[in-house]
């Protein structure tokens, strides 16, 4: 984002001085690597001081790991200065100690202005060694200070600070990329290319032509992602692009042939048919490439599936074949590779864990080692997917017929009634390890995200649980649900399931607290049609609806008074966040202001003017940062100027499928034409 960078710090006293934005460094368009780099303005002066930092900022699950021995950045500088008016730079730790300062100038070979210079240094210069996978997180930012104190102004620049190995080998036979395609939207031009597998690659540049001669560097992707996402801003824009790649030595490649296209204007149901792919492919084009299945988040750890994104992404895959985006024989292709994992992964009384190898079918513990075994949550977001599967694929060949065989076998073999842990329990529970049982001891009790592991368990065929623990467990109104909703809502509203309170003029049926985050709205209702669904106590697309305007109207009001809040720009949910993960709720205490997309799209069927409304305004006014290759990247901050880098298996998915089921009802029709979804629905209506 312009302005400054969110993951810095910069402070000074005075006569010395730094040039900052909040106290944070500001972003300059000049760049070693496209688009931007940071800027240091410094006076030096014999009183005062100054400080600025560059803080290590952690992906979630990020394995791309190489064991460290330098400390590389590049390095421009806007003058001809004196080598030892050159800031002076050490590492910060987490416990906030630092390793002693080293000269930056002495570790510059080159001092020429104008132009950029790497600077390597090695980490044992610092006494930092030994780094490995699991220590490296003790390491919190690069620090700078001053070096010789002038009393000048000077500027240089920084951009790719990292840790590397010492060895930066040439890649052997570097080719050049081979373009698959670019094709313009409404503001952006997509740009892809075939991945290449010989010589190590450690990014691709971007380039863009305004007339098809003179080329300049707009971007750089990962290997690991190959596909460029231009935000041009404007319709009508006629741009030619070439892609190369660029090895760890920073040799680069030949550059690709040339392709061009031009922006247009888009029609709303263009817009919908753009974005539903966009978060499709994150599915599709960023799958684990093994089980098929999606990973928890992009870039992140890349053998890792987590289970429940799985399931709306084989939602959003048959989104995908319906809208012409896939066809069906690569989706037939696809559920063959995903239901014959199913017959190798473990399971643990039919449940699978939250997280796989998506290799080895083994639990992976990512939450933690008690985390190891049965996840009953996200086995059912899992099975709402793979039902609707079930019903899509059901041509009386081979191959669908196989499909459906293994879907029903995987499903049938889930036993819900293990999960009551108790014969004679009212509750479902989340989770169960296989070398320490019951350990989390969570029991399943809404309001929440959670209402179709009740349905479910009601509807299987072989291990299904009493009706009735639809009311005893999921809608409990005794002293354990009412105190389990107590702790999580900090309030009595809500807390006997039913509320019957107005919010902003809305009176809610359900929900504790004012209605909570809106994935309880979405995670549940992908597959189960709400509209078709009430109980003693509400209808649950009326329930939904007034939960969505509540939260609209909330960020319409903005008593938190966050930049950017408003009739365009709403939609509090769980989402990655600036320092980790969290979920927002329209209540003061619970809202810092960060805003993901998917709040308010995936809201389509209960608000379709205001999703429309925030679609539009995300897309057209904040694209230049928001908007990627898998469509809107999870979270921003206007009030921070943050945005998240990643994309989220648990929030791509439910904008495809909830704008499909607005559009059609696609996958609310083929979840609920499953004959046993139809006799288990049954079963809920007849309990007294």
């Amino acid at each position: 984002m312009k302005g400054d960078y969110f993951y810095t710090k910069a402070d000074y006293t005075s006569p010395s001085w730094l040039k900052n934005a909040r106290c944070r460094l500001p972003v300059v368009d000049r760049a070693f690597s496209p688009g931007n780099a940071l800027e240091l303005t410094y006076v030096s002066s014999d009183e005062g001081d100054w400080y600025s930092e560059i803080q290590y900022h952690r992906l979630r699950g990020n394995d791309f790991f190489r064991t460290p021995d330098v400390l590389s950045l590049q390095l421009f500088l806007t003058e001809t200065m004196a080598a030892d008016a050159l800031p002076h730079v050490a590492i910060r730790y987490r416990d906030k100690t630092y390793t002693h300062r080293l000269k930056l100038s002495e570790y510059l070979k080159d001092k020429r202005p104008d132009t950029w210079h790497q600077v390597r240094i090695p980490l044992k210069d610092f006494g930092v060694e030994d780094l490995n996978d699991a220590n490296i997180h003790t390491l919190a930012a690069v620090a700078f200070y001053p070096g010789a104190k002038d009393g000048k102004q000077h500027t240089v620049y920084l951009d790719d600070v990292e840790l590397l190995p010492a060895a930066q080998t040439a890649a052997t036979a570097l080719k050049a990329p081979l373009l698959k395609g670019v094709k313009a939207y409404e503001r952006h031009i997509d740009v892809s290319w075939t991945p290449q597998t010989s010589g190590r690659i450690k990014y691709y540049r971007i380039y863009r032509s305004q007339d098809g001669k003179t080329y300049e560097a707009v971007g750089i992707r990962r290997p690991w992602m190959n596909r460029f996402t231009d935000f041009v801003g404007e319709t009508g824009y006629k741009a030619w692009y070439k892609v190369t790649a660029v090895d760890d030595a920073l040799n680069e490649s030949p550059a690709s042939q040339a392709m061009e296209a031009t922006t247009y204007a888009m029609t709303d149901e263009q817009l919908l048919d753009m974005v539903q792919e966009a978060h499709f492919r994150y599915y599709w084009e960023g799958a684990e490439p093994v089980s098929g299945l999606a990973r928890e988040n992009i870039p992140g750890r890349s053998d890792m599936i987590a289970t429940g994104a799985s399931g709306f992404g084989i939602m959003a895959t048959l989104v995908a074949v319906e809208r012409g985006f896939i066809s069906r024989e690569e989706a037939v292709a696809r559920f063959t590779a995903i239901t014959a994992f199913l017959e190798k992964a473990d399971t643990y009384h039919g449940a699978v864990a939250h997280f796989i190898d998506g290799k080895t079918g083994k639990a992976v513990p990512f939450f933690g080692n008690k985390d190891n075994g049965g996840d009953l949550v996200e086995t059912s977001f899992f099975v709402q997917g793979l039902l609707a599967a079930h019903q899509y694929f059901d041509g009386n060949n081979e191959k669908e017929k196989n499909i459906r065989r293994k879907i029903d076998t995987f499903w049938k073999g889930i036993e819900w009634k293990w999960y009551k842990r108790y014969p004679d329990s009212p509750f479902l529970y989340w989770h169960w390890s296989p070398d320490q049982a019951w350990v989390i001891d969570h029991r399943l009790i809404g309001w929440n995200e959670t209402m179709i592991t009740y349905l479910l368990a009601i509807l299987s065929p072989t291990h299904a649980v009493e009706p009735e623990m639809y009311y005893t467990g999921w809608a409990d109104r005794h002293k354990t649900g009412q105190d389990y909703r107590i702790d999580w809502g900090k309030t009595d509203d809500g807390a006997q399931y039913i509320n019957g309170n107005t919010y902003y003029g809305l009176k809610l049926d359900v929900g504790v607290s004012n209605g909570g985050p809106l994935f309880f709205t979405h995670y549940s209702y992908m597959g189960l049609n709400p509209h078709g669904f009430t109980d003693r106590y509400t209808n649950y697309f009326h329930n939904n609806q007034t939960i969505a305007r509540i939260n609209y109207r909330y960020c319409v009001e903005n008593p938190g008074s966050y930049t950017g809040y408003g009739p365009g720009c709403w939609g509090l949910t769980a989402s990655d966040h600036a320092w980790g993960y969290r979920a927002q709720e329209p209540v003061e205490r619970l809202d810092n202001g960060t805003i993901a997309p998917t709040g308010a799209l995936a809201s389509f069927p209960y608000t379709p003017e205001e999703s429309m409304s925030a679609l539009k305004n995300y897309y057209r006014n904040y694209g230049h940062f928001l908007w990627g290759e898998y469509g809107f990247r999870d979270a921003f901050n206007l009030s921070d100027n943050w945005c998240s880098t990643i994309f989220m298996g648990l929030n791509q998915a439910p904008i495809t499928v909830m704008i499909e089921n607005y559009r059609s009802g696609l996958i609310w029709d083929l979840f609920m034409s499953h004959p046993d979804v139809q006799k288990g629905i049954k079963k809920i209506n007849h309990i007294q």
